[in-house]
């Protein structure tokens, strides 16, 4: 009688479940495109850390990160070494592409790299007004900041121009603007002009085989710095209630409350 009767709920139980539940959200993708402060790193690099690889964790199983950033790129050279047309062509319809650049386009040293900002105007509506094309969603991010304090301690602005244009942009098209420049700044300051180091490159001679003679690198970041930056960029996501925020990954059951304290603390497992 049970088995009969479990046979013809059965049926009906599956039905509501899927109802209620509803369809899975679509996959999408997170382009990103930039420079070395965002890019994926070898391990003969590491602890070198570009910010995009810390982000694909911050969001669910809908989102695949695919960081196309390349070290020592401009908006011209990314062009012009045809890496923004694939993108384009692979675009489909709820994708998201992430533009960072600046730092190397305004690089006059590098001629081989170096892009006016006017040329820089024109190369981030490129990418806005084709990733709209697509319909997808473009977000533009002013540069992170280079580690530069003055006498007095001060963080100081290193992308004025260029952080600037990024915002006229986004403002003339209405995309979205994560403003990494001003949010890295303060974030620098808040550790100081020695604890900052630690947010960036910054080694001793033998801290890691990598690096035998050390290396004092103040524009990229160490894996705490990366993490760091990510975590801006996500919370700005959130902030300003881009669908995106939907995407961003839930904590298992054991992570979503408090940890126990005290002499009965257990260490968890996956």
């Amino acid at each position: 009688m049970l088995a009969s009767l479990f046979k013809k709920v059965w049926p009906l139980s599956l039905f509501l479940l899927l109802a209620f539940s509803g369809p899975s959200p679509k996959k999408i993708k997170l382009y990103l495109i930039g420079d070395s402060t965002m890019a994926n790193k070898v391990k003969q690099t590491f602890p070198e850390t570009g910010w995009g690889m810390p982000l694909t964790t911050f969001f669910d199983s809908t989102v695949v990160v695919d960081n196309r950033a390349q070290n020592g790129r401009s908006t011209r050279t990314f062009l012009a070494e045809n890496r923004w047309q694939p993108v384009v062509d692979a675009l489909q319809e709820g994708d998201y592409v992430f533009i960072q650049f600046g730092h190397n386009d305004e690089a006059e040293n590098y001629p081989d790299r170096y892009t006016p900002p006017e040329d820089y105007r024109k190369n981030l509506i490129k990418f806005v007004t084709e990733t709209q094309r697509k319909k997808a969603s473009p977000v533009l991010l002013t540069p992170i900041t280079r580690r530069k304090f003055d006498k007095e301690g001060r963080q100081q602005e290193t992308h004025v121009a260029y952080s600037r244009v990024t915002s006229e942009v986004a403002q003339q098209y209405k995309v979205p603007l994560i403003d990494l420049d001003k949010m890295s700044r303060e974030l620098v300051q808040q550790f100081g002009a020695e604890n900052s180091k630690l947010l960036y490159l910054q080694l001793a001679p033998g801290d890691h085989p990598n690096y035998p003679y050390g290396r004092e690198d103040n524009t990229h970041f160490s894996e705490l710095g990366a993490r760091k930056i990510a975590q801006m960029a996500v919370n700005e996501i959130k902030t300003q209630h881009l669908p995106l925020a939907e995407r961003i990954a839930k904590p298992l059951p054991k992570n979503a409350v408090p940890p126990t304290k005290g002499k009965d603390a257990q260490p968890t497992t996956p």
